[in-house]
Order: C-alpha cells, then structure tokens, then sequence
C-alpha cells in the first residue's frame, strides 16, 4: 500500500498523538498479560513491523514489578535456509542479542529459532522432487517453509496449556488484501483485542499496532532506543540499503514518506517479478557483489513457460490434462506438466554448489561460512533420487565432488555394498540407446527388486512392479493420447447417463467383455492369435502392446 494510500485510509496524527497511543498500548499490553496464565508467542523477523512489537511488550514488561513477570513470553522467527543472506545474518545477530537481552535484565523471554523440517525444504522439493519453482497457482513454498513450524510450534503450546496468544506486528497499512483480512477477523473479537486465529483452534491473536503506517513505525523505532541491546539505526540502514536510490527519507513527522516500502524474503523467491531489495543491495554497495550468483540462480529460476524442463507426467506418474482458452470461443486441451527431469534436477544442484563455493571465496570473511543447501538437505535429495526416483546411478556424491572438489559425506549410514550402482546404470544406457521411457521402466524394476532383496518378506512387489508399468511403459505420445482417449470415454459417458436405452448399450458390451464365448473378438485366445497373426511377423512387440493387447486391437482394427 503506497503512502497516499495510507493517508486516505488511516488518519494522520501528530507525533504528540502518537505517544499518546504508544501509552495507552502500554497500558494495555500490561493489562492483557496480567489478566491469565495464557503463554504469549510473539512471532518475529526483526524487520520494522516485528521489533516495533517486540519493543512495545519489551517496555510494557518491563515497567511491571518482578512479581507479575510470571508469564513466558515465547519470540519466535523462522530460518527458511533460503533468506536473503545478509537479513539472514541480521536475524541470527538480533536473536542473540534478545538472548543475552532477556537473561541480563531478567525478562520473561525466550527466544526460538525455528526450521522446517527437511523434507520440507525448497532445495528438496525442487531439486530432489522436482517441484517447479513457485508461482501463481503452484505456491508450495510458503505453507512448507514458514507456516508449518511456526504453526506446529503453537500447536505444542496449546496441547501444554491449553490456550495461547500470538503477538503479531501485522498492519492494516502493509496492503489492501492484509487490511480486509484483518477487518474480516475483527468481527469475532474476544476482549475488544484479541481476534480468533482462523486456521489454529485455542488460538488468539493481537495485532497492537494493526492501525499503525509505515511513517509511525520509523518515528517510534527511532525515537525509542531498542532495550534488548539491538540497534534500530542499523535496522534503518538495512532498509536504506534495499531501496533503489539508497536513501530513506529522514523521518521527522508523519507526513513524511516512510522506507518501509523495501519488502525482504526469501532470495529463491520467483512470487515477485524482480528481488528488487536484492539488486538494490548490490547496485548500492559494492561489498555486497558477492551475492550476484544467488540473483542469477533466482532470475534462471523465474522462468514460467519451463515446460522444456519438466516431464509429461504428474510427479505420481499419470498424464493429467487441463483445457485451456485460447480465445474466439476456442479452447484446447493439454497435459500438465510434471516435476523437472533428472537433467534439470542435476543441473539446479550443480548450480547451487557452484555459487556455494564461489562466494565462500569472495564474500567478505563473516559472510564466508555461508551455506546455501545444508548437508541434511543434500543427504535427503540423494535418498529421493535413488529410492523414489529408482535412479540407481547416485549421482549426487559425483556432482557434489566435481564442483566443490571434496568428497561428499553423507550424514545417515548409507550402505556402500550397493548392487546396483553408477556402472549397472551405464550398461542400462547403453542397451536402452536414446529410448528414455524404456530406460526409466527397467531402472524402476530393476531397483523396485533391489529394495525388495533384503525383506524376510517380498509383500507388496507385485503392486510396485505393476505400478512400474502403469507409469512408465507408454512413450509421451502415447501416454496422452491414452489420456485424451479416457477424457473423451468420460465425456461420452457423461452425456449419455440420462439415456437409458444407451447406457443399455453400454452394459451389454461390458457383459459381452466379461463372457468371452459370446463375442470371439474378445475370447482372449483369439487376442493372441490375433497379435501373433497381424503385421509383421518380425515386428518387435512394444511394452504397451504385451501390457495392453485389447486396447491396441481395438485402436488398429475399429469398428466400421
């Protein structure tokens, strides 16, 4: 929301008016905190917003008497692995410092650092599962990355107390789709300020400075000193340094334009058009050069018609289709593209290690122990890519020494006596040739048989061979004219099911399907004949012709 905007939607105020309203907040935060044993959780990302709020509980807190500070109040912030890396080590600083803050002057504080789990992660779904990168429609990430810890840590305070209260630092001012979410919440509302948290039961949530502009924030952040012995003037510089002129504004009264337009989040981010805050960072300090190969990753990334790169199948191998309007009243069906392919994977990884390794060279020396995919990630991507995606050749290790020139060093055991490995896999490419879909079918037999080799008991092999089959022995073209085939069975079906006398039709050829006798067209020993008989009697049978003899049949010889 621009500044004008917020003008128009919330009331200018003098600075004196301000205080005012900061006093009543103190007052109130005291009261609130007073009035239960409920556990407060303040969620943070020692941005503007989040140290306003954290600063206005700080001093509400502290003004009480030692006695009454019986309450923790739990700070959290959540490390995504992909911050940008110089907010990134603002946040790991600042949650130091609250530490050593709280434990000084004997606040009921503690603060948690909190990570998503590592399946969870965006190098592991991209580069181990294939997942795309976000976009509209496709917005995996965040639900992932972010909600889910902080979402699961609440809920482990709830299940202990019962109940808690979530500090947030949300402003109506930050857009119009906050502030009409905020609006709609307000409805519900328990103790005038406490609103109910729509997606976590025994949840409330209290936005104090909800009514707040950009412009108030700064005055108050630099009128009051930060207590826990951060510095606000710092926080101000990082601002400065993501804008596209590198200047804010000196804020001296509330009709002064604020620098909370620069928006921080994750350098991966392909949600936005450009990381403006990231070029600006690099445009405006050249000690900050050093991060350029992470915006080159993002802007290679941050490509939407990527179809090239992805496979023809959903990731649970099935061909979907979608239709789409192409205008004029036309439309046209096509597959949805799936997960990137083991090409695209493999090159995402080696880009990722090349920018690891080259800015631990020319970043400045804090900045030098960087890492951009952590070992656990690593390890996770190479059990996915050997036991979901059957890509027995481990490539991985390899990769990870060509770019990095060290050994790679797995950190769960990892039996090294493997039957199947990188010299299996190039004997499987040399006898496949250039046929990939027949390459993938014999690597997912042959591995589904290598994880059942070892088992006391092999139950469950016949389902995961036949599921082998069912994904991967069609070429792509087949594949989705198989799909178009059963969208266009479906449609049919569909518009005769108010027919009667037709679906008559329909259920005496099943019948005649399930008595061969009555139709010898179907009698499956006149199938055989039928296969060995027609064409070329040296014509090599494909694997949708062993697997699906009736179909090809019918689709050779239709009905006249």
């Amino acid at each position: 929301m621009t500044e004008a905007q917020q003008v128009l939607l919330f009331p200018s105020r003098t600075v004196a008016e301000l205080v005012e309203d900061i006093e009543k907040l103190n007052k109130e935060i005291q009261e609130l905190y007073c009035l239960d044993d409920i556990p407060w959780i303040i969620g943070v990302s020692f941005g503007k917003d989040s140290s306003a709020i954290l600063q206005l509980v700080w001093y509400a807190i502290a003004a009480l008497p030692p006695e009454k500070r019986t309450k923790t109040i739990h700070v959290i912030t959540t490390d995504t692995f992909v911050e940008n890396p110089i907010v990134a080590a603002w946040v790991r600083k600042s949650l130091e410092q609250l530490k050593a803050g709280s434990k000084e002057k004997k606040m009921p504080i503690e603060a948690h650092l909190l990570h998503p789990s590592v399946q969870g992660t965006f190098w592991v779904c991209l580069i181990g599962k294939g997942y795309p990168s976000p976009r509209n429609g496709f917005r995996w990430c965040t639900e992932r990355m972010k909600i889910q810890p902080v979402n699961h840590f609440i809920r482990e305070m709830v299940r202990g107390h019962g109940e808690t209260i979530v500090v947030l630092g949300t402003r109506k001012a930050e857009s119009t789709k906050r502030a009409a979410t905020m609006k709609k919440h307000e409805a519900g509302r328990l103790r005038d300020r406490l609103s109910p948290n729509a997606h976590l039961p025994n949840s409330l949530v209290y936005s104090p400075i909800e009514d707040w502009r950009n412009d108030e924030v700064w005055i108050y952040l630099n009128q009051w000193e930060n207590p826990w012995g951060g510095n606000n003037k710092d926080l101000f510089t990082l601002y400065r340094g993501a804008t596209t002129d590198n200047e804010c504004p000196l804020v001296v009264d509330t009709s002064t334009p604020s620098c909370g337009s620069s928006r921080f989040g994750c350098w991966v981010c392909t949600m936005v058009n450009q990381d403006k805050s990231m070029q600006a960072m690099i445009q405006n300090d050249e000690e900050k050069e050093w991060m350029q190969p992470l915006l080159d990753i993002r802007n290679e990334l941050d490509i939407q018609n990527d179809h090239d790169k992805r496979d023809f199948r959903r990731i649970y191998g099935r061909v979907e289709l979608f239709e789409r309007n192409i205008g004029e009243g036309k439309t046209s069906v096509q597959n949805i593209p799936g997960p990137y392919t083991k090409f695209w994977r493999e090159h995402w990884l080696r880009r990722v290690l090349q920018a690891q390794t080259q800015i631990r060279q020319t970043a400045p020396s804090e900045m030098r122990d960087i890492t951009l995919i952590t070992p656990e990630e690593l390890s996770e991507i190479r059990r996915i890519w050997l036991e979901e995606k059957h890509e027995f050749d481990d490539s991985l290790p390899k990769i990870y020494a060509e770019v990095t020139g060290e050994p790679f060093e797995d950190t769960r055991p990892f039996d090294e006596r493997k039957l199947l490995g990188n010299d299996e896999w190039d004997v499987l490419q040399t006898i496949c040739e250039n046929d990939t879909m027949h390459l993938e079918l014999m690597s997912k037999l042959l591995n589904t048989e290598r994880q059942y080799y070892t088992k006391p008991r092999r139950t469950g092999i016949f389902l995961d061979i036949d599921k082998c089959f069912d994904t991967s022995s069609r070429i792509k073209e087949e594949a989705i004219d198989n799909a178009h085939y059963q969208r266009q069975v479906k449609t049919a079906l569909e518009t005769v099911k108010e027919d009667p006398h037709e679906i008559q039709q329909i259920r005496e050829a099943i019948a005649t399907i399930e008595d061969p006798e009555k139709s010898p067209d179907t009698n499956p020993k006149n199938i055989k004949e039928m296969i060995e008989n027609k064409g070329d009697k040296n014509k090599q049978l494909s694997w949708g012709d062993m697997k699906f003899p009736l179909l090809n049949l019918i689709n050779e010889n239709p009905a006249e």
